[in-house]
């Protein structure tokens, strides 16, 4: 898959409803279950935390690939020769 490519399927990604529910639903889960754990359960408010980072940061990849793969387009238009 070449560089055109991904970004094409990286937007279609972020721009799917049900993706974009999944990662809101899941989210919303983790946060819920953060807020109902005691504070004496650090180990599991911990696990909590690290799970909604890492939905960040694959949402973060994704969103990358659309904005890097822009932003070459960008700068081809402004420098070609470059």
């Amino acid at each position: 898959m070449n560089k055109e490519e991904r970004e094409i399927r990286a937007k279609n990604l972020l721009q799917n409803e049900l993706f974009n529910e999944a990662f809101e639903v899941l989210k919303k889960e983790l946060l819920g279950q953060w807020e109902q754990s005691g504070s004496q359960h650090t180990d599991q408010r911990e696990s909590i935390w690290l799970a909604i980072r890492l939905l960040e940061k694959i949402k973060g990849h994704i969103t990358s690939i659309v904005e890097t793969g822009h932003m070459a387009k960008v700068l081809e238009k402004q420098h070609p020769y470059i």
